[in-house]
């Protein structure tokens, strides 16, 4: 099984890319989804974050924005935060990516907006980066509610660059030229992708030791 991680500045369509890529049948884990059910009400993470930030959580639901009050602008927090928050994650994509090799899926795709952030390229078998000229993404995410140059700026801070993404992806998914384009971009890739040799998975035993004693690791 070829496991493709897709991954893409802010609003460059990488949203829209892993939908459309839905739509041809291919499984497509979302991480960022993942973190939103763990932190949805009653969540699975928010027993650990009460206990890590107390107060943030109330009823079973957590506060969001007294939470990003307590980690913004702390690297201590944050760091805290994701010790809790990623080995849940990882769980899932484990779970996801068993249910679609038992299922014998030639390819599936693990949407990760911080791929190359977050060194999760040396856990997939190719990279795919969707792009888009700047003006267009700046047209974008300036059109989102409550968005502003400032927060935008903020957030490619820390975002890797996307000609560095461009650089190093194994597929290139311009996003610019419309729909169509797109679609037809995705399809040539997924059919060229499925040809290559998945080696990431099954994993091998001592990658498996190797994430659960990091896992361990990042909660003390």
């Amino acid at each position: 099984m070829v496991i493709v991680g897709l991954t893409g500045s802010i609003g460059m369509g990488k949203s829209t890319a892993a939908r459309m890529l839905r739509q041809m049948g291919v499984p497509v884990y979302d991480a960022d989804a993942a973190v939103h059910a763990l932190q949805a009400p009653d969540g699975a993470a928010l027993p650990a974050i009460e206990a890590a930030f107390p107060g943030v959580v109330k009823g079973g639901v957590l506060d969001r924005q007294a939470l990003g009050a307590r980690v913004f602008g702390d690297k201590e927090a944050l760091r805290k935060l994701e010790a809790i928050v990623h080995p849940l994650v990882a769980q899932r994509q484990r779970a996801f990516l068993r249910r679609a090799a038992r299922g014998g899926v030639p390819l599936v795709v693990l949407d990760i907006p911080l791929l190359f952030e977050g060194r999760g390229e040396r856990r997939v078998d190719a990279t795919m980066v969707v792009t888009a000229p700047v003006f267009l993404q700046r047209r974008r995410v300036l059109a989102r509610p409550g968005m502003t140059t400032e927060k935008l700026a903020g957030i490619l801070r820390q975002q890797v660059p996307d000609r560095t993404k461009r650089r190093l992806a194994t597929v290139i998914i311009p996003t610019g030229l419309g729909l169509a384009p797109t679609r037809a971009a995705l399809a040539k890739a997924v059919t060229a992708l499925k040809r290559r040799p998945g080696r990431c998975w099954p994993p091998h035993p001592w990658r498996e030791k190797f994430t659960a004693k990091l896992a361990r690791a990042r909660r003390i």
